[in-house]
């Protein structure tokens, strides 16, 4: 198990930049794959972007593909979505999440608490 606290969220302009931050307790941090999903009110939680564990692939969604990066250091524990040239839709609650490689919410078992993201228009 491991516990994950997301910050940097916050509220920006369209076509504005922010970086979240999802820090780990414990020693194994560098034994999880990290994934960033995102929920829109009203809608599903949707896959961002995910980072493998030595951080040498990494996926994204289609929609934040060019825009996104995500990146990870394992000394500090930590995981990272920059995102950049926002879009009103990418208004959200942003979790980051630990486990497999994978674009599938199931195959992650550890979640943050979620940070809100909002761009006004």
């Amino acid at each position: 198990q491991v516990q994950l606290v997301e910050a940097g969220g916050g509220l920006v302009q369209a076509g504005g930049s922010l970086r979240l931050s999802c820090t780990a307790s414990g020693r194994t941090f560098s034994g999880y794959a990290m994934g960033w999903f995102r929920q829109a009110p009203g809608k599903e939680r949707e896959f961002v972007s995910t980072i493998s564990r030595s951080g040498g692939g990494t996926t994204y969604a289609n929609s934040v593909k060019g825009r996104f990066t995500i990146s990870r250091d394992n000394a500090k524990n930590t995981v990272y979505l920059q995102m950049n040239s926002l879009k009103v839709e990418d208004t959200a609650v942003y979790y980051c999440a630990a486990g497999s490689y994978s674009v599938h919410d199931g195959d992650y078992n550890n979640w943050g608490q979620g940070t809100q993201v909002t761009i006004s228009s």
